[in-house]
């Protein structure tokens, strides 16, 4: 580590921290040059390790989580520094939900979040899918994927609501004791999720307190490519990787239905929340999960459109390019200059900026496994080429590829964020 090196940001208030900070990182987001490369340091299950707790009270304890990403930010001092885990398994417990695994639920109390992918959509389900979605999704997939909402089987059509006055004579069956079971569910989840928000929105306003804005470039709402949201949650991958071969024109047919709720779901919440943000991770769509033919046709066009109309309503998508996308570079330099963010998690960050550097901020960078393993000295002698060969011109924020920290050493994190402000400078 540098024994001359003296930090630019000791001796500063919070509020002119905070006011650089942000305009570093709008700069950085709008393709501009900022004064130096912004750093983001997200922590995650590394705080509990940093604090000596386990992973379930981080999660579980708002107060105490908190209190550890304040000292560490402030030890690191990057420009980003997030970490708290706002959505707990809150909502997950109240609804039975089967689809993940938490710290002390469903795993031991260190374990990490796990997404238990199952396949509640059947091939026989397409057709109904199909003529109402939301119907479907409330008579059929919410009882098949909640234990506690399987009483939302036994009411009638939804569409029947259309009826008026007529159907208030169906009202009876919501007085089903398992009808009202599952509503009851959904009021605990409810409760969960608006307490969840509230400590997330209480932890961004003590840490803008001390001169740090959280990533609210990722603040808004969330969806998927369409192939996504039809393969996570509903059909799993070897479900959507069959439909491809078997129900191709189905499967297509279901990636516009949820395109187009998706969208409306987007522009509407991004409005109302006032952040001109939306995040959407990609999980089937990198080098090797499918052919680049496959990728022309089920999930490149799907996603570019989702992509265009955000931008098209002054929203700009911040996309996760989740494993490797050397292969399809190319596809994302068709995107509008300046429109997207691109956080790449293992992709050659250094093919990424020259095939779309001009295209769109890039995000990433540090793998967390030489933070985990590395030595002071390759820390700052990647660090030193990614400040000088991908942050040139500008349009680049320094990070791990996944966002957080888990399992890293300290002592190569404060390494790696005082080079970055060592060689980040323009």
């Amino acid at each position: 580590m540098s024994q001359t090196f003296t930090d630019p940001d000791v001796g500063k208030s919070p509020e002119q921290l905070l006011s650089e900070r942000m305009k570093r990182i709008q700069d950085a987001l709008t393709l501009k040059q900022p004064d130096r490369i912004p750093i983001s340091v997200g922590f995650g299950y590394f705080l509990a390790d940093y604090g000596g707790i386990t992973r379930r009270e981080f999660q579980d304890n708002p107060a105490k989580a908190h209190e550890l990403l304040e000292k560490a930010a402030l030890e690191v001092n990057p420009d980003i520094a997030s970490g708290v885990f706002g959505f707990g398994p809150g909502a997950s417990m109240a609804l039975g939900d089967q689809m993940t695994r938490w710290p002390g639920y469903g795993l031991d109390d260190n374990g990490s979040f796990q997404f238990a992918e199952q396949e509640f959509m059947k091939p026989e389900d397409y057709d109904a899918f199909l003529e109402d979605p939301s119907d479907w999704a409330l008579r059929t997939y919410l009882p098949r994927a909640f234990t506690e909402l399987k009483g939302l089987a036994k009411l009638p059509p939804f569409g029947m609501f259309n009826f008026g006055f007529y159907h208030t004579s169906n009202f009876a069956a919501y007085a089903d004791p398992e009808v009202y079971s599952a509503v009851k569910a959904m009021g605990k989840a409810i409760e969960a999720v608006c307490a969840a928000l509230g400590t997330v929105v209480e932890s961004g306003q003590k840490m803008a307190a001390l001169g740090f804005p959280g990533p609210f470039f990722l603040a808004g709402p969330l969806i998927e490519a369409p192939f996504d949201f039809m393969s996570d949650t509903l059909r799993g991958m070897r479900g959507i990787f069959l439909d491809m071969h078997r129900r191709p024109e189905k499967l297509l047919a279901a990636e516009e239905k949820v395109m187009h709720f998706q969208l409306e779901y987007a522009i509407k919440q991004s409005k109302a929340m006032g952040v001109p943000y939306c995040f959407i991770p990609l999980h089937r769509g990198s080098d090797g999960f499918m052919s680049l033919p496959q990728f022309e046709k089920f999930y490149w066009p799907q996603l570019k459109q989702c992509m265009l109309t955000l931008i098209e309503n002054d929203i700009t998508p911040v996309v996760f390019y989740e494993g490797f996308w050397e292969q399809r570079l190319k596809y994302l330099a068709e995107l509008p200059k300046g429109k997207s963010v691109g956080w790449f998690q293992s992709s050659d960050i250094f093919k990424v900026k020259e095939v779309v550097g001009d295209t769109m901020c890039i995000i990433g960078g540090m793998p967390t496994t030489l933070l985990q393993g590395g030595t002071v000295e390759q820390v700052r002698d990647l660090t030193k080429r990614l400040c000088k060969e991908v942050g040139k011109g500008g349009g680049y924020i320094m990070s791990t590829g996944i966002g957080e920290l888990e399992g890293c050493n300290f002592e190569l994190v404060k390494a790696w964020v005082q080079a970055a402000k060592e060689f980040g400078v323009y």
